[in-house]
């Protein structure tokens, strides 16, 4: 009976070591991809939900007869189902923004064919979410940086999220887009705080675009903070929030929330001490632009109704614009703003590519500045001076050719192991 006992923990669900593989390598190859399309989120989730099932049933299964470890398979085997229903599910969610992934629908084929081998029922008990991230706020509560370095002895790993120009957007994932968005799309929105940007056409332009409002609301969080909101507008970037006061939620002789700014009425610093975040918001030329700073424990604690993030995933793929292909007026006109462009920024990187836009969608040669103030914003928020000049739009999405390439390869192997199982 034992040596049954030890042959079921070693056979059973053979696949659960297939995924765990196929996940890792896929989210080491290039991180850097996932966008609007959260796959890789679903992915970790039923990775995370399966963990501790084999250690259960290796723990278990010994002691008994054949009986009690059958019992133990049967278990392990519905707590897969329960996996497989919430993987499932959460493909489900994501079916609009991953239309045309194959990441998306090589996960959805390969959850069909599990639910079958395992001879899992549609309907039943899904597993837990994970928790969302809270609990980072306990000890010190309205430090998180404090509190963070204590509780995991290191710094928090940050993010990144710029927004300027016509909009040009470089997401916390280092995608880089350019929007044709008009009117008001969230940028964040999480548990912490929710950004929207207003989008609106330039004049004189039929194809220019550019940020006129901002607004940012900080979300009630304990005994921290209430909830404040901060507004921007063109000609309009107040160093208050919008009930007048510079800052909120003191505590212990700190304040959670501060405001400060260097150039009165064009640029905005704040300063949100119970998430470790930091936002600049400054007006270049006749646009608005946005830069974050926060930690990926509060960028990743969101639900999934919401589900329309620009800073998260980029922008919808209907309304994504190609920098390297701008509407050209003239040849002289697209030398004149590289040349212009060039003189400004030290790298042809996509931070140069959005400059050489700009100029020539709007004719405005005060639009370059949206793109250098994007880029010191990035150098001053990404620790990491290697990471701050992104490749150009085409080799990205190189990138992201050889990346499904991968993953139909490494798919394929993953069925092909199933089946010889």
């Amino acid at each position: 009976m034992e040596h049954r006992a030890a042959i079921g923990r070693h056979t059973a669900l053979p696949w659960k070591h297939c995924i765990h593989l196929t996940v890792l390598l896929v989210q080491l190859s290039l991180p850097e991809v996932a966008a609007s399309c959260r796959i890789l989120r679903c992915n970790s989730d039923f990775v995370a939900a399966t963990l501790d099932l084999g250690s259960s049933s290796s723990s278990s299964g010994g002691g008994g007869g054949g009986g009690g470890a059958a019992l133990t398979r049967e278990a392990v085997n519905a707590g897969y189902c329960s996996a497989l229903r919430s993987y499932a599910m959460c493909t489900k969610r994501m079916a609009r923004a991953c239309r045309g992934d194959l990441a998306y629908h090589s996960a959805v084929q390969g959850i069909e064919d599990l639910l079958i081998q395992h001879r899992c029922p549609r309907a039943g008990p899904t597993a837990q979410p994970r928790p969302l991230p809270q609990g980072t706020l306990l000890g010190d509560a309205c430090l998180y940086e404090r509190s963070f370095s204590i509780r995991e002895g290191r710094t928090p790993e940050y993010l990144h999220c710029g927004v300027f120009g016509d909009p040009h957007i470089r997401t916390f994932n280092n995608d880089f887009q350019t929007c044709a968005v008009q009117g008001a799309w969230p940028l964040v929105d999480n548990e912490y705080l929710y950004i929207q940007a207003t989008s609106s056409p330039t004049r004189g332009g039929t194809h220019a675009t550019a940020l006129t409002k901002i607004t940012i609301i900080f979300k009630n969080w304990r005994q921290c903070v209430d909830q404040q909101l901060y507004q921007a507008e063109l000609d309009n970037v107040p160093a208050a929030f919008a009930d007048g006061s510079v800052s909120s939620g003191e505590r212990r002789g700190h304040h959670s929330l501060t405001v400060r700014t260097q150039s009165p009425g064009r640029h905005a610093e704040i300063r949100a001490a119970h998430i470790g975040t930091l936002l600049v918001v400054r007006q270049s030329g006749r646009s608005l632009g946005l830069s974050v700073r926060s930690p990926r424990g509060i960028v990743e604690a969101f639900g999934p109704e919401q589900d329309l993030q620009l800073c998260v995933w980029g922008c919808p793929a209907a309304q994504r614009l190609n920098t390297l292909r701008p509407p050209p007026p003239d040849f002289s006109s697209t030398t004149s703003a590289q040349a212009h462009c060039a003189e400004l920024l030290p790298a042809r990187d996509v931070y140069y590519q959005a400059c050489v836009f700009d100029l020539i969608t709007s004719g405005d040669l005060n639009s370059s500045v949206a793109a250098v103030n994007a880029l010191q914003d990035a150098t001053n928020m990404i620790s990491d001076a290697q990471r701050v000049h992104l490749q150009p739009v085409a080799s990205a999405e190189q990138g992201r050719a050889r990346l499904d390439l991968m993953l139909l390869l490494l798919l394929l192997g993953m069925l092909g192991t199933l089946t010889g199982a």
